[in-house]
């Protein structure tokens, strides 16, 4: 699996870790940035994690922020993101699992090193389940992307 990987200045002390561990289990990490604890804004590395997903060079994504919040709400404005925050782990498999999630979101200031570690190998084994009631809840919330997308509120 071909993982996008963002943070902002606040995201950028758990990124190593998060880099290895995707190395680690086998996945490749595409960095999309940033590379210091300089101040950012978190939008333009949600964005760039979006973007390579959709552009096809990424499988999945990984953004991290202080909160978590930042780079979740960023993310979901583009069109084929789903990402949300999670700070356990039955959430980051549950949420590709049954939601079909792709995109992980992580506040480093709210979960220690452990708890990313867990989160992110939880993300990272799960899969989308084809069960009856999650492909109709998935196409429920595209409709609702593709309406959005159409002018039609």
């Amino acid at each position: 699996m071909r993982i996008a990987l963002g943070c902002d200045h606040a995201g950028f002390p758990l990124k190593q870790r998060v880099a290895s561990l995707i190395q680690a289990a086998g996945h490749q990490v595409i960095d999309c940035g940033t590379e210091s604890n300089c101040s950012v804004d978190y939008p333009d590395y949600a964005r760039k994690v979006g973007e390579t997903i959709i552009a096809g060079q990424a499988d999945r994504g990984i953004l991290v922020c202080g909160s978590g919040v930042g780079v979740s709400v960023a993310a979901n404005k583009i069109p084929g993101i789903r990402a949300a925050i999670c700070h356990d782990t039955y959430s980051a498999h549950q949420g590709v699992e049954h939601d079909s999630m792709n995109v992980l979101c992580i506040g480093a200031r709210i979960v220690g090193e452990e708890v990313a570690t867990e989160l992110v190998k939880a993300f990272m084994s799960a899969e989308f389940s084809s069960d009856e009631r999650h492909v109709r809840r998935l196409n429920k919330v595209l409709d609702i992307e593709r309406d959005a997308l159409a002018g039609r509120f």
